[in-house]
C-alpha cells in the first residue's frame, strides 16, 4: 500500500448528477478505504452530501442551464465560464483550510473555470486532472457536428476550437457556438491548463485525440475507469436472463433510435428495456410504437441499484452510440454483472469489448448489423452468458477499484510514465 496522501478532489458538482460525479464520489470512497485523507470541493449545492468539511468555502452556485434572464446577466455568466474570480478565491480558501498533497481536478469547466488552477500553482501543489469528456479539444464536449461525428477541432493551436464557430456545434446556434469557441481558444492561447502536471485519460482514443490536438503532450496517462463491484450473489444465471437493455441519457447522439429500428429485426419474443430519460424520450416512444409495438419498456430514470438489476437480468446490454463515447460506464457495468455488451465501433467503447469474446462490436448507424448481433446472442443465452463471464473475469482485474487507486497513486507521486500515443487519422477504434 502506498503512503497515505491528502487528496482534494475538485469537480463543479459534488452530488450524483452524472457519470463524472458518480466517479468522483466512488473514487473518494475507495481512496479513503485505502487510507488516504480525502476531501471534496466544488460549487455549493443543497444536494451535496452532508458533513462536507469544506462546505463553507465552496465556490458559489452558478446556474447556466437555462441561461440567466437579462443581457447583462448572460454576459457576466459567459465571462465567468472563461475565468471565475469568485471560484479562484474560494479555491484559495479551500487550499489553506485543507493543505492537500495533490489536487485532483475533474470537470471544472464553466461553473468553476480553469481559474481554480492558479491558486493551486501558487501553492506549489501537484495537480492531476481526469478527463471525462473531450472539452479540452472540442468546445461543445462531444465531437459532434450536425448530429454526426466530427474531428474538425482536433488540431493544434487556437484554430482548433474556432472550428466550433464554423460548424455551429453548440445547438446549431451561432451565438452559443461563438461563446464556447472563444472560451476554448482563449484558454489554449493563455495556457490555462498549464498548471496541470498530469492528465488522466480513461481511454486510448481520448489520449490519441489529445495528442493530435497538441494538448497535454508528455503529460497524458491512460488509466481505465473502475467498474462497479457486483457481488456473485447479485448475478443472474444465463438460463434465467431475457431480453435486452440500454441504459443511457435519451438524447440523439446515443443512437437509441437505431436500436429501436434494429429491434424490428430481432425475434418478436424478446423485448427491449430502456433505462434513462432525456430530451428525445417522447420521439423515441413514438418511434417504438411504430417499429416495435408492445416490445419496448421505457423505465425512465432509475436508481443505480435498479439499473444494475435490470442489466444483470438481460441477455445483452447495448451501447448503440453514433458519437465518440469516451469510456462508457454502461459497458463496464454490464461486464461486471457477467452480461455481454454490444457496442458501436466509435471512440473508446470498442476498447472495452473484445469482439466475439466478451461482447460484439458493430458499425454505427446500421440497424441490420445491430439486429444480427442481438439475434445471435438472444438465440443462445448460454453462449452469451459465457461471453459475459469472460468479460467479468477481465473487468475484475483491469477495472478493479483498488487497482485504479494504486495506479492513481503512481500518477500522484510522479512515478508513472506517460504512455506513448500513436496518432491516427481515422478515429474509429482509436
Amino acid at each position: 500500500m502506498s503512503a497515505p496522501v491528502r487528496v482534494l478532489h475538485v469537480n463543479k458538482f459534488l452530488h450524483r448528477r452524472g457519470g463524472a460525479e458518480s466517479h468522483v464520489l466512488d473514487l473518494a470512497a475507495a481512496q479513503r478505504r485505502a487510507g488516504h485523507d480525502v476531501e471534496l470541493w466544488g460549487t455549493a449545492s443543497p444536494e451535496d452530501p452532508p458533513g462536507m468539511a469544506l462546505a463553507d468555502v465552496m465556490a458559489p452556485h452558478v446556474e447556466l442551464e437555462p441561461p440567466p434572464p437579462g443581457a447583462a446577466a448572460r454576459v457576466r455568466a459567459a465571462a465567468g465560464t472563461v475565468w471565475s474570480v469568485r471560484a479562484e478565491r474560494a479555491m484559495g480558501a479551500a487550499l489553506q483550510r485543507f493543505s492537500p498533497d495533490v489536487v485532483h481536478c475533474h470537470n471544472i469547466y464553466h461553473q468553476l473555470s480553469p481559474s481554480v488552477l492558479r491558486p493551486v500553482r501558487r501553492a506549489g501543489v501537484r495537480c492531476v486532472m481526469t478527463l471525462h469528456d473531450y472539452k479540452l479539444v472540442c468546445p461543445s464536449y462531444q465531437m459532434l457536428a450536425g448530429g454526426s461525428p466530427c474531428q474538425g477541432c482536433v488540431r493544434p493551436g487556437v484554430a482548433g476550437p474556432l472550428q466550433a464557430l464554423r460548424h455551429r456545434c453548440k445547438g446549431g446556434s451561432l451565438g452559443a457556438s461563438a461563446v464556447v469557441a472563444l472560451e476554448s481558444a482563449l484558454h489554449r492561447a493563455l495556457g490555462a491548463y498549464d498548471p496541470v502536471h498530469a492528465f488522466v485519460s480513461p481511454s486510448r482514443f481520448l489520449a490519441d485525440v489529445l495528442s493530435r490536438a497538441g494538448v497535454g503532450r508528455g503529460r497524458v496517462h491512460v488509466v481505465r475507469n473502475p467498474a462497479p463491484v457486483v457481488p456473485p450473489d447479485r448475478l443472474v444465471v444465463p438460463g434465467r436472463r431475457r431480453d435486452v437493455v440500454v441504459a443511457c441519457r435519451l438524447s440523439p447522439e446515443k443512437g437509441v433510435d437505431v436500436l429501436l429500428r434494429a429491434l424490428a429485426g430481432v425475434p418478436a419474443a424478446h423485448r427491449l428495456h430502456v433505462a434513462g430519460d432525456g430530451p428525445a424520450r417522447a420521439e423515441l416512444e413514438s418511434l417504438a410504437a411504430r417499429v416495435a409495438p408492445g416490445r419496448v419498456v421505457f423505465h425512465g430514470r432509475l436508481p443505480g441499484e435498479h439499473v444494475q438489476a435490470l442489466v444483470a437480468g438481460a441477455v445483452a446490454a447495448v451501447v448503440p452510440s453514433r458519437w465518440y463515447e469516451n469510456a462508457p460506464l454502461s459497458v463496464t457495468e454490464a461486464l461486471a454483472a457477467g452480461v455481454p455488451a454490444v457496442v458501436t465501433d466509435l471512440g473508446g467503447a470498442p476498447e472495452l469489448v473484445r469482439d466475439g469474446v466478451d461482447g460484439l462490436v458493430v458499425a454505427p448507424e446500421r440497424p441490420e448489423a445491430l439486429a444480427g448481433a442481438l439475434s445471435r446472442l438472444l438465440a443462445d443465452p448460454l453462449a452469451a452468458g459465457r461471453m459475459g463471464a469472460l468479460g467479468r473475469e477481465r473487468v475484475l482485474v483491469e477495472h478493479d477499484p483498488a487497482r485504479h487507486v494504486r495506479l492513481l497513486d503512481a500518477v500522484y507521486a510522479g512515478t508513472a510514465r506517460p504512455e506513448p500515443v500513436l496518432a491516427t487519422a481515422g478515429g474509429r477504434r482509436g
